[in-house]
């Protein structure tokens, strides 16, 4: 504006106009005045820029002519200008919708910023749950390298969003994510033939991570972390009931020998008995504030374990002797997270652990029409949920997994469905709180590869970087950076 009043000559109106004593001068401030701090937006970015009218030799001896205390006057009038242009902040806009090039990596952006002091904004429910934070370059310079879609925008730009998103009518919430969460992935030492999602997605989208296992976890390391993650476990002590298929193979016998090492040094007369151990560990860390964060079968072996706490519910090729007989009869559902009235599957032969798992045949007849629904929560109103559903779409392609979903009539009525498949009654994506924590069950193993078998390559998320599926993961990875604030339902 101040430009074309220049090009105008409307300068000719403003006190300015004294500075100089003849209309030849005033030419000279018209021709010559230096051009502001302008916003010119190109490309979907803001660059400011500073842009200097050479001055022609004969223009010096007409500023020679300019008084001192007049020429200090009109520094001091553009130093004002400039101060006052460069106080306006910016901020980076990261958008989560499907303009977005990488979705997954735009949450290793975010956990980058929160490590420098950055606090950054999860807008819930606007363009796909996208971030935003105060402009910083060394966050730029990552976006850069790592690929992921931002804008520059201005103050009022940032401030336009806010209020469109506090606007009551609109379904729609900023969280902001304040702490650095120290994550934590219970997985064991020796190598087994199959991936697990979640240290594929932290190691993609570059969030650092710990491995603990048995023995870290009986040693109480767990409060030293905000997040725990369990993947492909079997806290059953029944060695993911491979026995059948695998008893032969190498990795199978690898792992019963170390399982069987770990027990003795740690004084447990049976596998079953350190599961059982490591299980209550982890029910504690929940319940003093962790945040727990399962998939396949670790949410079910999780909790049947706690189920059975004093019950042999192991056949001989698993502790070397019968099952207690009456196990069923003595499972106590009340130790439970999630789940309950389910029945224990005892055969050893049968690659299956509880009912709590769907028929897998039905999915695998059905795998044109195999997606998962997400609901939609009050961002408002029911925060911990809606950040856990944030995504660029509602509907997502179902995956199987030795637990490839949860019966709905075995879940607890007070358990949240976050996600569901309506023709299988089936609960895909569920939450709820245990004590003064939380936990999340996933099913599934893969979503990205719908039948992941042993012995199978990793999934190459270069090639899925906007996967829907593992967003769900990094929701609940930065879930436990937020500012904490009270769910109202």
């Amino acid at each position: 504006m101040f430009f074309n009043m220049i090009q105008k000559g409307a300068l000719h109106a403003t006190p300015y106009t004294v500075l100089l004593s003849s209309d030849s001068k005033l030419r000279f401030v018209r021709q010559y005045f230096f051009v502001l701090t302008c916003c010119i937006k190109t490309g979907g970015h803001y660059h400011l820029f500073l842009s200097l009218v050479k001055i022609k030799q004969k223009s010096h001896r007409l500023l020679a002519k300019i008084k001192i205390m007049k020429l200090k006057t009109l520094i001091f009038f553009l130093l004002f200008l400039l101060t006052t242009t460069y106080s306006f902040a910016m901020y980076l806009f990261i958008p989560m919708d499907m303009e977005q090039k990488n979705h997954l990596k735009a949450y290793g952006i975010a956990y980058f910023a929160i490590t420098k002091e950055i606090d950054v904004s999860w807008l819930l429910n606007y363009r796909g749950g996208s971030f935003m934070c105060v402009f910083n370059s060394t966050v730029e310079d990552e976006c850069v390298i790592r690929g992921v879609t931002y804008q520059v925008i201005a103050d009022v730009q940032a401030a336009a969003i806010l209020n469109e998103i506090a606007a009551t009518e609109s379904n729609m919430d900023e969280i902001k994510l304040t702490k650095v969460p120290k994550i934590a992935v219970y997985s064991p030492k020796n190598k087994l033939p199959w991936d697990d999602a979640v240290t594929l997605v932290l190691t993609y989208a570059e969030i650092p991570y710990v491995i603990l296992y048995d023995e870290e976890v009986i040693n109480g390391d767990l409060p030293k972390y905000d997040w725990l993650h369990l993947h492909h476990e079997d806290f059953t002590g029944q060695y993911g009931k491979f026995w059948f298929s695998y008893r032969n193979a190498p990795w199978y016998i690898e792992d019963v020998r170390s399982q069987e090492a770990t027990a003795a040094k740690m004084g447990f007369p049976k596998v079953s008995q350190l599961k059982l151990a490591v299980s209550k560990k982890i029910r504690d860390f929940v319940m003093g504030g962790g945040y727990l964060f399962a998939m396949c079968s670790g949410p079910d072996s999780f909790d049947v374990a706690l189920s059975a706490d004093g019950v042999d519910i192991c056949e001989t090729p698993f502790d070397g002797d019968p099952m207690d007989p009456n196990a069923q009869q003595k499972l106590n559902y009340d130790n439970c997270f999630a789940f309950t009235d389910f029945k224990i599957v005892t055969n050893p032969s049968i690659y299956e652990i509880s009912d709590i798992d769907v028929d897998p045949v039905i999915h695998i007849k059905n795998k044109k029409n195999d997606y998962f629904t997400l609901f939609e929560f009050s961002a408002k109103w029911d925060p911990v949920p809606t950040m856990l559903t944030q995504c660029h779409q509602n509907v997502i392609s179902g995956f199987m997994g030795q637990t490839t979903a949860f019966n709905k009539n075995r879940i607890k009525p007070h358990i949240v469905i976050l996600g569901e498949t309506k023709i299988f009654d089936e609960a895909r994506y569920i939450h709820g709180t245990y004590g003064n924590g939380t936990f999340t069950f996933y099913g599934g193993h893969d979503p990205e590869d719908y039948q992941h078998f042993v012995g199978d390559p990793p999934t190459d998320l270069n090639l899925f970087p906007n996967s829907a599926g593992y967003r769900l993961i990094l929701n609940n990875v930065l879930f436990p950076a937020a500012k904490k604030q009270k769910q109202k339902t």
